[in-house]
Parts: structure tokens; sequence; C-alpha cells
């Protein structure tokens, strides 16, 4: 690569177009033949992984600390001064590339998806785009500032979340209501940041000469595998094979708590009547019986979490300020992930690490392809490598095999994540539908209070089972506290196609775990080399969105809770 570039992003987080121009101007008038091509393609390459692991660290950097004005400043000035040129540059090395005809060794995902990347590109968009991701900045700074006075201590939401397993009902309801009241404060402003991103949305289609925002986003995406109407194929097999089984979870929950009605607190309390699971107390023991459990999985995935521990790469507990959510971004140059997350001493935390870390790995075992394009996989696939690793994992989550809980607790814990697998399927439809239904219906979506009442008309199709009356309001702007829908519009059926993957992998490791790990690796190294359907198909899964596939991992999940429930 470039000789004179920068090892470390670190040492370039402060310079300016100026500083990364003369790299792309030294691509641009070099020669591109057959002898030129491979060091060509390797400088380019080295050249944006620099460049967006800066943007991605920048990225971090706002999300650790929504209030660091400094770090604000140095990522929007990146965004006004660096992104949109080096958008542009990148256009004129990818057409460069493009006009050369020449190939490439294992490349052709690659070539299909920059074909698709430069039809889309315009110049005037540039600005656009930067303008959106202010916007989701904007988003996070009003999350990041939301908190509460609870038993006399402010609070974040966040940190509420213990307070839904306590067994006095009356508590947990108390606290939903304040935190249901903390988000409707924000009502006005997170509708305003809404009205902001459909206009933004609706000129950027419009420049690239799209119907619609959904069209430019699915071509944004690189969904050239699958479309539109196969995602509410997907939400349509879902009402029919998912809903009936949540359905009746909602109602032996109901019966469990011996309640006329389920309200929206009552979804996190034990039915079994036993304490809340509480998995670790420091930060220490947290990270110490992950690494345990991941040797167990593989131990080469166990080496890889221990790197991400003594180099710093993990940032897990909840604090004032920090941004919502959990995420895994890869540092391209340093070839490492680092993962972002909320973790208040829950079991949730355990699995949403174990989801993190399976993205860790994803960039622990694809890093070692020359070019950034075949680094760029898609969602769908990055998401198998996450949900797989929490089935994957599952069977190792006793403290006899290094993990966090008694053989009961265990089974209590596999049995929550199933019941909430299975539970998310409908959730997810809910979500996906919506941005169908937004993008399809602009200028009706542009209303807040339309998007109030398609998103409720929604949620009682998929939702059934939960008692919402008298907080119709709350019901109605769920919207609001689903942040894919404002800052990653149509990144939300990718969860629900990779948990169908990633279930097939996990009935797979139950006749041969070692195979499936196999496999699932053999499927994250590939990075975006293969279609979705063939990574799926390595990994040892169907790339489906019909119903007979998603029954038989429905029913297998189904099954797998009742087995459970005799040990816990």
């Amino acid at each position: 690569m470039f000789s004179n570039l920068p090892q470390s992003a670190l040492d370039a987080m402060d310079w300016s177009w100026e500083d990364y121009r003369v790299f792309y101007d030294n691509l641009e008038e070099r020669a591109l033949n057959t002898e030129t091509l491979e060091k060509w393609m390797q400088d380019w390459s080295a050249l944006e992984k620099l460049i967006y692991e800066v943007l991605s660290r920048m990225e971090v950097n706002t999300a650790l600390d929504t209030a660091d004005e400094k770090a604000e400043k140095q990522y929007f000035s990146f965004l006004e001064e660096i992104y949109p040129h080096a958008e542009t540059a990148s256009q004129k090395a990818k057409e460069k590339y493009l006009e050369s005809g020449l190939p490439l060794e294992n490349f052709s995902i690659q070539l299909r998806n920059m074909k698709a990347e430069a039809s889309l590109y315009r110049e005037e968009n540039l600005p656009l785009l930067s303008e959106e991701k202010k916007l989701g900045n904007a988003y996070d700074k009003v999350i990041g500032a939301q908190s509460i006075q609870w038993e006399g201590e402010e609070i974040t939401l966040q940190k509420l979340a213990p307070v839904y397993q306590d067994e006095d009902r009356a508590k947990r309801e108390k606290a939903w209501k304040l935190e249901m009241g903390r988000w409707q404060v924000d009502r006005g402003e997170i509708n305003t940041i809404w009205k902001d991103f459909m206009d933004l949305r609706g000129k950027i289609a419009k420049n690239a000469g799209m119907d619609n925002y959904r069209t430019y986003r699915f071509s944004e995406m690189l969904r050239l595998d699958y479309g539109p109407q196969d995602c509410l194929d997907f939400d349509a097999a879902i009402e029919e094979v998912v809903v009936p089984a949540a359905s009746k979870i909602y109602e032996k929950r109901k019966e469990r708590l011996g309640l006329d009605q389920l309200r929206p607190w009552d979804l996190n309390i034990d039915t079994t009547g036993l304490p809340p699971l509480r998995p670790y107390q420091e930060e220490w023991e947290f990270k110490a019986k992950a690494t345990a459990i991941f040797n167990k999985v593989d131990p080469e995935l166990g080496k890889y979490f221990e790197i991400m521990q003594e180099e710093n790469l993990l940032d897990l507990t909840n604090r004032k300020g920090k941004a919502p959510g959990a995420f895994c971004v890869d540092y391209l140059t340093a070839k490492r992930p680092f993962i972002f997350m909320n973790a208040v001493g829950l079991h949730d935390d355990v699995q949403t690490l174990l989801h993190e870390v399976g993205h860790g790995f994803h960039v622990f075992e694809s890093i070692h392809l020359p070019y950034r394009q075949q680094l760029a996989y898609g969602a769908e696939i990055a998401e198998v490598a996450s949900m797989g690793m929490e089935l994957l994992a599952s069977p190792y989550l006793a403290k006899e095999q290094g993990g966090f809980y008694t053989e009961a607790e265990a089974a209590r814990a596999r049995i929550e994540h199933l019941e909430g697998s299975l539970l998310f399927w409908p959730y997810m439809a809910v979500v996906d539908a919506f941005q169908h239904w937004v993008y399809e219906n602009h200028e009706a979506a542009t209303d807040p209070a339309k998007c109030d009442a398609e998103w409720a008309s929604l949620w009682d199709r998929y939702m059934k089972g939960i008692d919402y009356a008298g907080f119709e309001e709350m019901k109605m702007t769920g919207w609001h506290r689903k942040l894919h829908i404002f800052q990653v519009p149509f990144y939300y059926v990718d969860y629900g196609l990779a948990q169908l993957g990633a279930v097939q992998i996990w009935a797979n490791a139950i006749g041969d775990q070692a195979g499936a790990v196999k496999s699932y690796r053999n499927a994250l190294s590939l990075g975006a080399t293969r279609s979705l359907p063939e990574l799926f198909a390595v990994a040892g899964a169907k790339f489906a969105f019909d119903a007979d596939t998603l029954g038989k991992a429905t029913k297998l999940m189904a099954d797998t809770i009742e087995e459970l429930e005799a040990v816990s």
C-alpha cells in the first residue's frame, strides 16, 4: 500500500481534506493495467480503510459522550469538509476501475456492487448525506439526555430495566409511566427531527432519479439478492406462523402471573416467581465469564475476545450522556472491532454482549481479505454472525461451563432468550412494515400524526396479547423509540432474516456442534465475496422468506422451550 500512509487512524484524526487528496490524486494519475492493477487496488483499499476508520472513531467518540462538544465539532467538521470530497474522489476511483474492465480474483460480487453504487452516485447528494448523519447525531443527543428521578436519584432510562423485573407490579407500573412520560416530553423535538429526515430523504431519492426513498435505500444497501416484495412476504409469513406462537407465550405469561390483562410493564417479570437473573456484579466478572463461554464455543474465538479486552476495544456499561443502544464497528486499518453497549447488570446484557461479539468475530475472521470492498458484507450475514453466536453460546451459560448461572438459572436464561427471539419476529414485522408504508406514502408519512396511526394499526395486527388501554399515546409513538427507523432505515428486516439463518445453524449444532461452528466461521471468513444465498449455504442455512422454513424454526424454538421448562 502507499508507503507514506499512516499505519494508524489515530494519526489521521486531525487531517484535512488536503492530506487525503494527494493520495486520491495519485490514484487518478497512475496508469491502470494488468501489471499495475493489484498494487493500485491495494493502495485504494488502504486509503479508504483509513478514511472510514477515522469516521468510525469519530462516530464512536460522539456516542461515548453525547455532551462532548469537542468530539461533536470534530465529527461535524469531517462530515462537512472531508466526507463529501472523499465520496467524490472514491467515485472517480470506482469509475476508473470499472472503465478498465480488468478482472480481479474473487471480486465478482464486488464488481456487481460497485456498478450498483456507481449508478446511484450523485454529487448533489453528498451534502444531504452529511446532513442526514448530523440528524442521526441530533436524535442521539435527545435520547442521550433523557433521565428521570427515581427513588431520590437521577438515572438514565436504561437503568430502569431492573425495575421491570421487580415482583412489585405497582412499582413496575410507576417506572413504566415515568419512562413513557419522559419520552412524551421529547415528542415534539423527535417529530421535528423526523420531518427533517423525511425532507432530506425525499430529496436524496429524487436527486438519484428514484421513484421513492425505499427504492434508493435498497440500492444503497446493495440488497441485490432480494427486494421489497420478499420483505413483505416475510412479514406475511411471520403473521401466519409466528404471531400465533407469540400469542401463546403472552397468554401463558398472563396466566402464570394471575392477571386479567397483560400490561406493558408485565413483560419482563419472571413468571416462575424466582428472583430476577443477575449474572454479574462487576464489569471484570462480566468479561471473565464471557471469555470462558467463548472459549467453550471455540478456543480461537475465545482468543479474539481476549484481544478485545487487552486492547481496550470494549465500552460496555451504561452511564449518563452515553448514546443509547449497542453496536460493533470495524476499525479496518487497525484490523480490529470495537464494541459499544449499555450494560446495567441484567441477563439481557449477556445476550447483547454475545450478539455484538459475534459481529466482532466477523471482523477477525474476514479481515484477511485484501480489498475494502470485500469487507463490505451486508447486514443480513452480519446479523447471522451475531445472532448465531447468541445461540451457539447458549449451552455454555451455566457455571459448570464457566458461565454465569446454575443449571436451572441457565435454563431460565435460555427460555427467556428463545421466547424473546420468537416475540422479536412480530415486532420486527411491525418495524419493517411501518418503514415500507412510510416510504411508499412519503407525503403522508411526513406528518408524525399519520405515522402514529399507522404504527398503532400495525402494532394491533402483529403484537397480539398486550393491553395498552388508557395508554394509546404511548403505544402509537413506539416508533420514536426505535432508533433504526431514524438512523438506519430498512436496517431491521435484516435481523429477522438473520435470526432465521441463526436458528438453522443452531439446529445443526444440536447434532454436531463442532461442525456447525466450523461452517459458521467459514461463512464469516468469506466476507462479502459471495452472494447472500451462498453465504447462508456455507453457514449451513437457507436464505428464506417462506412460512415453511420459518415454521420449522418456530417449532424447534417452541419445543426447546418446553424441554427447558422441565429443568428451570
